[in-house]
C-alpha cells in the first residue's frame, strides 16, 4: 500500500479487515514496527476520534505521532497552481510539503469540503497536492468527498458482528441534520460496501439527496425508508446535504428519524453511526441508549482500522 485515500488503495479488504482483528486481539503484535519512524497528523479541520484513534494507533506500532492544526496552529496554505499570493494565504504547498516529507515518514491528512463548490470539492486538490510534493505516503484522515478510514472500521465492525452464512442485507439511511453536511461518509461508505461485494445494498434518502453515481453504483437506491428497512441486518444512519443543488438542505423531515418502531422492520438490525450524532435528531435517544446499537463498537474500532492501515505503508516502505 504506497497511499490511503480511497478503497482504491486496498488490493485486498478482507485481508485489510483480518489484519485489523489481530490487532485489536494483540495490540502490540508488531510494536517494533514503526520504531524511529514519524507520522505527521495534519489537520485542516477538527477532529476527535480519527485523530486519538490515529495516534494510538501509530504508537501501538512503535510510532512517534505529531499532531499540527494547520489551521489555528500554522500559516494558511495555498493549493492552487500558479497562484497570485496576494490574499491570505501565507505558504504554498507546493514549498510546506516537501519540508513535511523531510519532518515525517507518513504524513496523514484531514481536509473538509467547503461545501459551495461541487467541482472544486471533488476534485480532491487538497489531498492531492500533498501527495504530489510531500515525497512519502499519505493516509487520508477524511477529504472533501471520502473518510476511508471510517469506511474500513464499518467493515470491520459489521465483520465481527455477523455471523450468519448469508450476505447481510445493509441499509444507507439519510437522517435529519440542523445543517449541511458533506457527502464524505455517505460517499466512502457507499464506495467501500459495493467494492466489498459481500452484501445486499440499499441507500434510501428523500428525493434530491442522490449521491453521486460514482460511489453508489452498484447499490439498490428507493425513497422508500420502510421498504428499504425490511429485514435489515444492519442500518448505518447518516445525514448529507444535497450533491446535485450542491450543499443544500431541502428538508429535515423528522419522519427520518430511526426508532424502534421502525426497528421493527428490520431482522433485528444492528444500528451504526460514524459519530458524532445529534440525540432526537439524526437518532433517538431510544436506538442509540438500547441493545441494537454497535456505536461505541464501530468507534473503538477506528484504531484498529489506522494500526492496520499504518501496519501495510511500514511494511511497503521499510
Amino acid at each position: 500500500m504506497k497511499n490511503f485515500v480511497s478503497v482504491h488503495d486496498v488490493a485486498d479488504i478482507d485481508a485489510l479487515v483480518q489484519k485489523a482483528l489481530a490487532y485489536k486481539a494483540n495490540p502490540f503484535a508488531d510494536k517494533a514496527l514503526g520504531t524511529n519512524k514519524r507520522i505527521g497528523c495534519l489537520f485542516l479541520n477538527p477532529s476527535m476520534r480519527t485523530r486519538l484513534s490515529t495516534q494510538i494507533a501509530a504508537q501501538n506500532l512503535g510510532m512517534e505521532a505529531i499532531i499540527f492544526n494547520v489551521g489555528s496552529e500554522g500559516w494558511a496554505l495555498e493549493f492552487e497552481e500558479e497562484a497570485i499570493m496576494s490574499g491570505t494565504t501565507v505558504e504554498h504547498v507546493k514549498d510546506a510539503a516537501p519540508i513535511f516529507g523531510k519532518y515525517f515518514d507518513i504524513l496523514a491528512i484531514r481536509t473538509f469540503p467547503s461545501l459551495k463548490n461541487r467541482e472544486d470539492d471533488y476534485s480532491e486538490l487538497y489531498i492531492k497536492q500533498f501527495i504530489r510534493y510531500a515525497g512519502i505516503p499519505v493516509v487520508s484522515l477524511e477529504s472533501a468527498t471520502l473518510h476511508p478510514l471510517q469506511s474500513l472500521t464499518d467493515i470491520i465492525t459489521i465483520s465481527e458482528t455477523f455471523i450468519e452464512k448469508r450476505k447481510p442485507k445493509i441499509v444507507l439511511s439519510w437522517a435529519p441534520h440542523v445543517k449541511p453536511l458533506p457527502q464524505c461518509v455517505a460517499n466512502s461508505f457507499s464506495q467501500w460496501i459495493t467494492a466489498w461485494g459481500q452484501a445486499d445494498f440499499v441507500i434510501t434518502h428523500p428525493e434530491d439527496y442522490e449521491l453521486s453515481p460514482e460511489f453508489t453504483n452498484g447499490a439498490m437506491i428507493t425513497h422508500n425508508q420502510n421498504e428499504a428497512l425490511k429485514d435489515a441486518d444492519y442500518v448505518y444512519v447518516k445525514n448529507w446535504s444535497t450533491f446535485n443543488d450542491y450543499g443544500k438542505i431541502y428538508e429535515s423531515d423528522p419522519k427520518w428519524m430511526l426508532t424502534n418502531k421502525k426497528l421493527e422492520l428490520t431482522n433485528n438490525a444492528r444500528v451504526m453511526h460514524c459519530l458524532p450524532v445529534r440525540r432526537n435528531v439524526e437518532l433517538s435517544d431510544e436506538i442509540l441508549d438500547g441493545p441494537n446499537s454497535i456505536v461505541t463498537q464501530e468507534a473503538s474500532n477506528r484504531v484498529w482500522a489506522a494500526q492496520a492501515v499504518l501496519s501495510e505503508i511500514l511494511k511497503r516502505n521499510g
